[in-house]
């Protein structure tokens, strides 16, 4: 079986050698290719660890193989590394499904702490362990700090930014968090930023705990300010 590895996608070879020599030297393996259709071939990447993605790549981008790998495996990390560092950029980088952005030139200490954070939570999907107690809500139970749920559906990993989305709801039950609130304590936007990420976002959430997510009870929208986490199952008027 093969080890679990972290795949870099990127076309420059003298980053390439770098970031695998540093990695390296911090025990992981790595699988190199350079270009999209590579990275895509390695589908369905059983016991990748991550995916460090470059997004200017010949051939297929690098948004459009990020968006292949979170139809194909939503729960992969992926962090888009890239020099295009412009608010759309980034934007249109989560918007694909990334779970993280850095743009270079970069702190070689940052890169490796993001990616020891993101290994970390990829293998605790692996080695989950203890009993603590989750946090309930219609037939669902959270384990925030385990980065797992259980719901009517069956089991699921989650990512970090679904924790950090959870976390705010559990944490704030009952209270309305506006959209300018959630865009910056999850993906750290400003208020200001035109996006479909959040909407999207909810939609997942509805997706995962709502018995009827076109009728939800849990995660509410109310109208004009913002959504609303109800652990007991209250519907209000104005949501969707």
């Amino acid at each position: 079986m093969k080890e679990p590895y972290i795949l870099l996608v990127e076309d420059e070879l003298h980053i390439a050698r770098g970031l695998v020599f540093n990695l390296e030297q911090e025990g992981y393996r790595v699988i190199h290719v350079t270009s999209g259709e590579q990275a895509l071939e390695q589908a369905p990447w059983h016991r990748c660890l991550m995916v460090i993605l470059d997004l200017m790549l010949p051939g297929i981008g690098g948004l459009d193989v990020c968006r292949r790998i979170r139809d194909l495996d939503p729960r992969l990390p992926v962090l888009i590394l890239t020099a295009m560092g412009k608010e759309q950029n980034r934007i249109a980088g989560l918007e694909a499904g990334a779970d993280d952005y850095l743009t270079k030139p970069f702190s070689l200490t940052e890169f490796l702490l993001r990616v020891r954070g993101m290994v970390n939570r990829s293998r605790w999907y692996r080695d989950i362990s203890g009993d603590a107690q989750g946090f309930r809500f219609g037939d669902n139970c959270v384990y925030l700090h385990q980065r797992r749920a259980t719901t009517a559906q069956g089991n699921l990993d989650l990512t970090d930014l679904e924790v950090r989305m959870l976390r705010i709801f559990l944490e704030n039950e009952g209270k309305i968090l506006s959209r300018e609130e959630l865009l910056a304590s999850v993906w750290g936007l400003s208020p200001d930023t035109e996006t479909r990420t959040l909407d999207n976002f909810i939609v997942r959430l509805r997706k995962y705990f709502e018995a009827t997510p076109g009728h939800p009870r849990h995660f509410l929208t109310i109208r004009g300010r913002g959504y609303k986490f109800c652990r007991n199952g209250t519907a209000v008027s104005g949501d969707a």
